[in-house]
């Protein structure tokens, strides 16, 4: 896994006179996931398997710009986030707190604190209103208030996977995510749909004309994707699935994506975000393929210095065509 954090330029210039963030890109900074052996395996009657993924990850200093003690300026999550969920009563003295502890909209901090996980002086001075005084792009703050997504020693929920045995066309298919067949994020059977298998291998006899499904659970939803090219990875022979840019279309462009729109937002229409807030307990979390690639020109001109291209920023998945195996 590896990491490119935005350093911005002119914190000061945002914060005084309302000017466009600029933004310069850090990394990467390279991490080892997914080396450790799957937990709670169960074979069910129904030719399926279940199984938890257990996360972990290391730093690897020699694939990585710096190291985890790089200081960055960034956005201060809490900051950012504490007034679009507070209640109207909260607003007064959150403002006062964030005053007193001398926090602002930006911020300095070290990799590992961005990342991983830092104790944050607002948090710490609302008693009894949170859990947990910790906020951070990979640690989750067990409240009312903040969620993100925590990877170290986690997993996110137990597969139920096909095994192939009754139909290799099946095998590897998801059965069930958390004991369900569906996500409830969406008010949309289509959009609730698991379709597909985790990603990391397919089943075999793999046809190129043939879509990709799959179900990236940190986004809450199945996408696909199709054929580009084939050509050797490290001299084995690979097929290159790549996500096609109606993946985040507006509903305008590809109507398919309606149903994935929070109609009382009006950012509906918007091309190159995700609003996945219902499925982060209604916390205002969005995602976006890197510097807002395929998306409305009016996020690039929110933000200098991203630079889009189709090379460097667009998902892929590099499978070799007998094992079916996602390869990296």
């Amino acid at each position: 896994m590896q990491i490119w954090l935005f350093n911005v330029q002119n914190p000061l210039e945002v914060i005084l006179y309302g000017t466009s963030p600029t933004v310069a890109q850090n990394g990467p900074y390279t991490y080892k996931v997914r080396y450790l052996p799957k937990e709670n395996i169960t074979a069910n009657p129904n030719n399926t398997i279940s199984f938890l993924v257990p996360r972990e990850a290391i730093f690897v200093p020699e694939m990585s710009i710096g190291n985890e003690e790089d200081k960055i300026t960034t956005l201060n999550l809490v900051v950012a986030g504490a007034p679009a969920l507070a209640p109207n009563g909260l607003l007064s003295m959150l403002n006062n707190i964030i005053k007193k502890q001398n926090s602002t909209l930006f911020q300095q901090r070290t990799v590992k604190e961005i990342v991983w996980g830092y104790s944050d002086p607002v948090l710490k001075a609302l008693p009894g209103l949170i859990k947990d005084d910790m906020t951070g792009v990979m640690y989750p703050i067990d409240n009312a208030l903040f969620y993100i997504l925590k990877y170290n020693g986690t997993d996110d929920g137990l597969y139920d996977v096909f095994t192939g045995k009754d139909d290799i066309g099946k095998r590897g298919i998801i059965d069930k995510w958390k004991g369900q067949r569906s996500v409830s994020y969406w008010n949309d059977t289509y959009c609730n749909m698991i379709n597909g298998t985790d990603g990391s291998s397919f089943p075999p006899f793999m046809d190129k004309k043939k879509l990709l499904y799959f179900f990236p659970s940190d986004i809450c939803r199945s996408i696909y994707a199709q054929f580009e090219k084939e050509f050797k990875l490290k001299g084995i022979p690979v097929y290159r699935f790549k996500i096609p840019p109606e993946t985040f279309a507006s509903p305008n462009a590809n109507p398919d994506n309606k149903c994935y729109c929070n109609e009382k937002k009006d950012d509906c229409a918007l091309a190159g975000i995700l609003d996945i807030s219902s499925c982060k307990e209604g916390l205002p979390v969005y995602i976006s393929l890197p510097h807002f690639l395929y998306g409305n020109k009016s996020l690039l001109n929110e933000v200098k210095g991203l630079n889009p291209n189709e090379v460097e920023h667009s998902i892929y998945l590099d499978v070799e065509p007998v094992s079916t195996v996602t390869l990296f």
